[in-house]
C-alpha cells in the first residue's frame, strides 16, 4: 500500500487544532484561525477541526482536554520558530523541547490513548514566499495608481515584530525577505520591525523607488497590523481609528507619504495560498507517525 493510501486513513481518525496567538485586545486577531478552521472542516479530511489560542479563549490546553481522538495534530499559525511557538507552548503541552534548533520538527508525545503531534509553524514553510508575493501583487492590482506599476518599479518591505527574547523571530522575516530579493523581481526587498532596528519608518529611507508596498509579516489582522503599523507608516492615529470604527481597512491604498506612494496589505493569515501550506505541515508530521519512525 502506498503512502498516499495510508495518509487519509490516519487523517480520518485525527483531530486538527489550529493554534493562534490571540489577544483579548483585538477581536480581529482570531480571524485567520477561524477562517482556516472553516475551510478545513469543509474539506472533510479529518475527524474534527478545532480552533485554539494561547492568549484568548478557547485556550489550547482547554481544547486538548476535551478531545478524544487517538491522534491530534496541533498546527501553530505563527510566523517564526520563536519564543512562543518553539519554546513556551511546546513546554506547556509537555512536549520535548530540544536544546538545538530545527530540524527538530514535528514534536510528538506518544501516549497510551492519544498521540499529540505539534507541527512546525506555518510561517517558516518555504512556500510562505508565495503567500507574500500574492499579497504584494494583489494589493497593487486591486488599487492601480496612476497605472498598474511593474514589480521592478516597487520597493517591497516585510514588516515584522522582532523581539530581543528570541533571535529566530527576526531571522525568519529577514530570511523570507532575502529569498524574495533573490528572485530579482522587485527593485529592492527589505525587512523592518516593530521592536527592533531597522524600525518600520526606516522603510522610507531604504526604498529605492517612489512606489512602495509594505506587507505585514503577521498571521492575523490584530492590533499590530491594523493600528500600530499604519500609524508608524504615517497615518494619523485618529484617522486609523475612524476607519476601523466604520469597518474600513486602516490604510487607503495607495497613500502618499514622504514623497512615496505606499500600498499596505492585510496580514498573511487570510491569504488563500496559506491553506495548502497548512496541509503540507500536517503531511510532514504524518510521516513521523509511521511505525518505523516511532521510538522503540
Amino acid at each position: 500500500m502506498n503512502e498516499k493510501a495510508i495518509e487519509p486513513s490516519i487523517w480520518r481518525r485525527a483531530t486538527v487544532v489550529l493554534l493562534g496567538h490571540g489577544t483579548e485586545e483585538n477581536a480581529g486577531s482570531a480571524g485567520a484561525v477561524r477562517l482556516h478552521v472553516r475551510w478545513l472542516r469543509e474539506k472533510r479530511r479529518f475527524a474534527d477541526v478545532r480552533e485554539a489560542f494561547w492568549k484568548q479563549a478557547p485556550q489550547v490546553q482547554d481544547v486538548l482536554a476535551e478531545l478524544t481522538a487517538p491522534v491530534v495534530f496541533v498546527v501553530p499559525l505563527f510566523m517564526a520558530e520563536g519564543y512562543f511557538a518553539a519554546r513556551v507552548i511546546p513546554e506547556s503541552l509537555g512536549l520535548p523541547t530540544p536544546t538545538q534548533p530545527s530540524p527538530a520538527w514535528p514534536r510528538i508525545r506518544f501516549g497510551p490513548d492519544r498521540t499529540l503531534v505539534y507541527c512546525a509553524p506555518v510561517g517558516t514553510h518555504p512556500r510562505l514566499m508565495e503567500v507574500v508575493l500574492a499579497r504584494a501583487e494583489g494589493v497593487v492590482r486591486a488599487h492601480p495608481f496612476p497605472r498598474l506599476p511593474r514589480p521592478d518599479e516597487i520597493s517591497l518591505f516585510l514588516a515584522g515584530h522582532g523581539t530581543e527574547r528570541e533571535a529566530q523571530s527576526r531571522r525568519s522575516v529577514e530570511e523570507l525577505a532575502q529569498r524574495i530579493a533573490g528572485l530579482g523581481r522587485y527593485a529592492c526587498v527589505g525587512a523592518v520591525f516593530l521592536d527592533e532596528e531597522p524600525r518600520i519608518p526606516a522603510c522610507y529611507e531604504r526604498a529605492v523607488t517612489r512606489r512602495m508596498v509594505v506587507v505585514p509579516a503577521f498571521m492575523s489582522d490584530g492590533l499590530h497590523t491594523m493600528e500600530d503599523i499604519p500609524v508608524l507608516l504615517g497615518e494619523p492615529e485618529r484617522v486609523v481609528k475612524q476607519r476601523l470604527e466604520s469597518g474600513q481597512f486602516p490604510w487607503r491604498n495607495p497613500t502618499e507619504r514622504h514623497g512615496r506612494w505606499v500600498w499596505y496589505t492585510p496580514a498573511l493569515g487570510s491569504e488563500p495560498a496559506l491553506q495548502e501550506i497548512i496541509l503540507e505541515r500536517i503531511r510532514e508530521a504524518t510521516e513521523h507517525l509511521r511505525p518505523e519512525r516511532r521510538p522503540s
